[in-house]
């Protein structure tokens, strides 16, 4: 009984999803390079939904004038932007905002490289669209930044959440779902930072097929448990979750280097990556089981629905798959 009412809760979240799109909106990314004293080169990447690209830009100080360096081009889930910089004052200390940014959900990570070496990051909020600019990133500041694209990384990546669901689903016991979900963590935090630093490396696109082509396979892994069938999951839901979570850690790795990392705090914001992602999907364990909690009180529900959750998660990451898969050909 405990089963079928969790399977009654993928029916929710399913229902709850706008969009058959599994991509997270990823933060939009604005990088500053110093030319010269005076003039600074800028890659303004904004994020896409859909045909629609956001009507987001960044704003300086009067004593600054910004100018279109080339044609804008369209990416993988973004349009990018050129444009030189030129000011009478320097950078640091003056004011930068993102206008329209209230008006969206997104977050704008800002890396800026001066003459001298000296490397700063900053995030720009939906409620903070502007911000003083410093001449030097504080260790607390890295921390923060990438703990914050961390969490909102796993919350907005749809694929990722409906996977450790449906380990969720699939895995019967509090004890076993903590060593599956520790199993999954330890899994792409290894390929996530082998990928990051440079030692491990996979191409995006196939990366994203496979890993809905793995939530095609717990959906089966559903269906054969209410048949009564041998499970692989639900026999060793830690060894599925650790499989199929080195190729998730690619996935992961994939959107860390849309965004860069500052490189004079490479391993301080990888790891605080790592930690947000963790944090958000800890988050999302705690609330889902309460929510299962909660549905285990009801005893209304018709038998006829059990199947829905395992045919609707395997039929939306089966379009997933499908999609990924004519896109390396597009």
């Amino acid at each position: 009984m405990r089963r079928f009412f969790r399977h009654i809760l993928l029916v929710f979240v399913l229902l709850s999803t706008r969009s058959v799109d599994a991509h997270e909106i990823r933060p939009a990314y604005l990088q500053i390079v110093q030319q010269s004293d005076n003039q600074y080169q800028l890659l303004w990447k904004v994020p896409t939904l859909g045909d629609m690209v956001l009507k987001i830009y960044p704003r300086f100080e009067d004593s600054f004038e910004l100018t279109e360096a080339g044609l804008a081009r369209p990416v993988s889930g973004a349009m990018i932007h050129n444009y030189m910089l030129t000011g009478n004052r320097p950078l640091e200390g003056s004011h930068i905002e993102i206008v329209n940014l209230n008006k969206t959900m997104v977050d704008v990570l800002v890396n800026i490289t001066y003459l001298n070496g000296e490397k700063v990051s900053l995030m720009l909020q939906p409620d903070a669209t502007g911000a003083l600019l410093p001449g030097k990133t504080s260790k607390w500041q890295v921390v923060k930044t990438y703990t914050v694209l961390g969490i909102e990384h796993i919350w907005f990546g749809i694929d990722h959440l409906l996977f450790v669901l449906a380990l969720i689903i699939i895995t019967v016991g509090f004890k076993k779902i903590v060593k599956t979900i520790t199993a999954f963590t330890l899994a792409h935090s290894i390929t996530l930072s082998l990928a990051v630093l440079g030692y491990a490396n996979l191409p995006g696109p196939p990366v994203e097929a496979v890993i809905a082509l793995s939530i095609v396979f717990l959906a089966s892994e559903m269906l054969k448990l209410q048949q009564g069938k041998p499970s692989l999951t639900a026999q060793k839901p830690w060894l599925v979750a650790f499989s199929f979570g080195l190729l998730h850690g690619f996935g992961f790795a994939g959107a860390l280097a849309d965004v860069g990392l500052p490189q004079s705090e490479i391993p301080l914001a990888l790891a605080f990556f790592n930690v947000g992602v963790e944090v958000g999907q800890i988050v999302f364990v705690l609330a889902m089981l309460l929510i299962l909690r909660l549905l285990a009180l009801k005893k209304d529900w018709l038998p006829v629905l059990k199947k829905i959750p395992a045919y609707a998660i395997g039929s939306v990451a089966a379009f997933w798959a499908i999609e990924r898969v004519i896109g390396f050909w597009s």
